[in-house]
């Protein structure tokens, strides 16, 4: 037998296992329609098989032996997500089941022109699109979230490969960011979708390292559209357009992107500037406190004399890191290749929610993802994984126990010290007098980077 035969052999097996044990778990989910069970199981397939084209496309499973090693334990967490799908949160007891029964009952996707919830567009369509299936919209919904979970694990992966050039490391970082304690519970267990967001908006980024800038940026306007919190990283377009990845002439399609998302709103009857610019009128909808079991500076600096002082002060913090890393990948562009936009973008997603006023427990998905591709690039810097899940489980932990395993203050002391980290190592890369040889710089990694194309 030959080693495409085997790799297929063993991907044909495995995968009727993943099935059978799917559909026999979705009986113990409680799940007693047989219909209801056919879609449970057909979405696990799905989720199955794009796993396997995902990991083919990063030729990550070449031999029978690695689509052993990562491919079958993609597929046994596939079936650890599935065991938590009965779950439900107070996130999906007051807001994620009403909205859909309030599709149900209104016509599904003829209401989704009419304001329902506070989510943008895009998720209340998929929720209205939910309506209409004989399936508890609780699965639906988680279903969706392990789907991009696949995606985040894919784009993080294809930035290591673009880094790295190593299949190993490639599949080992698919796999791992399947296993992150935060990308396991903030889908499977919570039914929230921040990898939707997360995972187009880092997907996005890996593209422009692929010299792929216009299905870059209509991932960036499809994650956007998703939600707010994309903004994390999408300032790192600022430094792809100044140093030439990005072209001027390419700007339109993120904004084309956000508006073809948002238009089954508008198609369905609501205002085209209000559904447009809805994170603008939703902006009064944010609160008043100054942080929400994240690991922010505001958690530990609580004793403030004025709110709204501290709140700008916050955001100018925010936005003096973003601009200073942007200015130096300008400045230093001929010292700036692919592992340096990586550290970035990480550098981004920790900084900025670590500074701005109002962020929940949630907001450093971003920050955890991204830490993880780092670390697969650069092993010295892997102590930024364990120090952004940590400070992200502790928020996941109030929000999931009703109470603090720890004062949130030691978040923010975890997020600070990898940021300091981040920042270091990308100072001393950028200080560099010339390119070097070295996986990611410069040039010299430019070049590197067209051979590796995927």
């Amino acid at each position: 037998m030959d080693a495409r035969t085997s790799k297929t052999v063993t991907a044909a097996v495995s995968g009727v296992i993943f099935l059978s044990v799917a559909a026999v778990m979705a009986r113990f989910l409680g799940v007693d329609e047989p219909a209801a069970v056919v879609i449970l199981t057909l979405c696990m397939a799905i989720c199955g098989a794009a796993a396997f084209f995902m990991l083919h496309s990063l030729r990550a499973v070449g031999t029978a032996g690695r689509c052993a090693a990562f491919f079958i334990p993609v597929l046994i967490l596939l079936l650890l997500r599935m065991s938590v799908f009965n779950y439900e949160t107070l996130d999906y007891l007051d807001f994620l089941r009403p909205w859909t029964a309030f599709f149900r009952s209104h016509g599904g996707l003829k209401a989704v022109g009419m304001n329902v919830g506070n989510y943008n567009v895009p998720y209340l369509v998929f929720l209205a699109v939910c309506s209409y299936f004989p399936v508890s919209e609780l699965y639906l919904i988680k279903l969706f979230s392990v789907f991009f979970d696949l995606v985040l694990a894919w784009a993080l992966a294809k930035m290591v490969r673009r880094v790295t050039g190593s299949e190993i490391k490639t599949g080992l970082c698919f796999v791992v960011t399947l296993l992150l304690p935060t990308v396991f519970l903030n889908g499977a267990l919570w039914g929230q979708c921040d990898s939707v967001y997360s995972s187009l908006a880092l997907l996005s980024v890996a593209l422009v390292l692929e010299e792929k800038p216009v299905r870059a940026l209509i991932a960036a306007g499809v994650a956007f559209a998703f939600k707010l919190q994309a903004i994390f990283v999408l300032p790192m377009f600022a430094a792809f357009l100044f140093t030439g990845r990005v072209k001027w002439y390419h700007l339109p399609v993120f904004p084309a992107a956000y508006l073809a998302a948002v238009s089954p709103a508008i198609i369905a009857g609501r205002g085209f500037w209000d559904t447009v610019l809805t994170y603008v009128s939703d902006a009064s909808t944010i609160g008043t406190g100054l942080n929400y079991n994240s690991p922010s500076v505001f958690a530990f600096i609580t004793k403030i004399a004025d709110p709204a002082r501290a709140g700008r002060i916050g955001m100018l913090v925010s936005f003096a890191i973003c601009a200073a890393v942007i200015i130096v990948v300008i400045i230093r562009r001929r010292n700036i290749g692919s592992l340096e936009l990586v550290v970035c973008t990480a550098i981004l997603a920790v900084g900025i929610p670590l500074f701005l006023p109002h962020m929940h427990d949630r907001y450093f998905f971003l920050a955890d993802a991204a830490a993880l591709a780092v670390a697969f690039c650069v092993p010295k810097l892997a102590i930024v994984v364990p120090l952004t899940s940590f400070a992200s489980l502790l928020g996941y932990h109030a929000y999931l126990k009703m109470r603090y395993l720890l004062q949130m203050k030691w978040g923010f002391y975890a997020l600070f010290i990898a940021l300091i980290a981040l920042l270091a190592f990308f100072a001393v890369r950028a200080a560099r007098k010339k390119a070097t040889n070295l996986p990611g710089s410069g040039e010299t990694a430019q070049v590197k980077d067209r051979h590796n194309t995927i």
